[in-house]
């Protein structure tokens, strides 16, 4: 029998590849048989060659997902992949009353929310003409409860992330297309590293690592889900229960 968490075959595109989250995911895809499609506005050329190294079938491009016109070329040179998993974001860790601040709030927006509505517009006609595909967006848990630490444009664009979950799910759902999300706690990668976490305010006592979420996106883009739908994922310690 073949197992339901087995992604061999599956075509997966993941977004903010080259790090974090998104270099986590796609070892784990890669170690569960997916071909991958690494996505980055910084070259993922490295890992693209380890994974190539461990078997894996994988192809690396540079986009900068903020811009529609290159979301779009590279869905014309990809095709449509069967999951696609949008890890890309930011995280400025500036304050509302600091200098430049709506400028950053603008540059928030456009990377965690505006460049993953042009992956989903670029992706989704193609995901329902074929009858299925899966799509996962990473969110976080300062959309859940407001924040920890981080500014209130991450806060809001996280939000909008889990709001953003649901009206797809909505709209794919029909034609066999499932969308989830992810709710991350604070994650011990790059984006997190200078900050000082209240671990009092984490029941588990500690900072998440990239692998923890790795592997429940991992899970959503596999047979095992196949009747979830709508859903965002918390994976924060438990710092959100509901």
């Amino acid at each position: 029998m073949t197992s339901g968490f087995d992604l061999s075959g599956q075509r997966i595109l993941i977004t903010g590849a080259a790090g974090g989250i998104g270099e986590a995911t796609a070892r784990a895809c890669a170690s569960l048989g997916a071909a991958l499609l690494l996505v980055d506005r910084l070259p993922a050329g490295e890992l693209a060659r380890q994974l190539k190294q461990s078997g894996c079938e994988v192809q690396a491009f540079e986009c900068d997902v903020t811009s529609r016109a290159e979301v779009e070329a590279l869905a014309a040179a990809t095709g449509t992949p069967d999951a696609l998993v949008l890890a890309a974001g930011i995280c400025p860790w500036d304050d509302w009353q600091d200098p430049g601040w709506d400028e950053k709030f603008e540059q928030v927006m456009a990377v965690n929310v505006h460049g993953l509505l042009h992956c989903a517009r670029a992706y989704l006609p193609g995901m329902i003409e074929a009858r299925g595909g899966r799509m996962v967006l990473v969110g976080s848990v300062a959309g859940r409860i407001g924040g920890l630490v981080a500014s209130a444009h991450y806060v809001a664009s996280k939000a909008g992330v889990h709001a953003l979950v649901k009206w797809l799910a909505k709209r794919g759902a029909p034609h066999g297309v499932l969308v989830n999300g992810i709710a991350p706690g604070p994650i011990d990668t790059a984006m997190t590293h200078g900050q000082e976490f209240d671990l009092s305010r984490i029941p588990l006592g500690r900072l998440g690592v990239a692998d923890e979420v790795a592997w429940p996106i991992a899970f959503l883009c596999s047979p095992a889900a196949a009747y979830i739908t709508g859903t965002v994922l918390d994976v924060n310690g438990g710092m959100y229960m509901n």
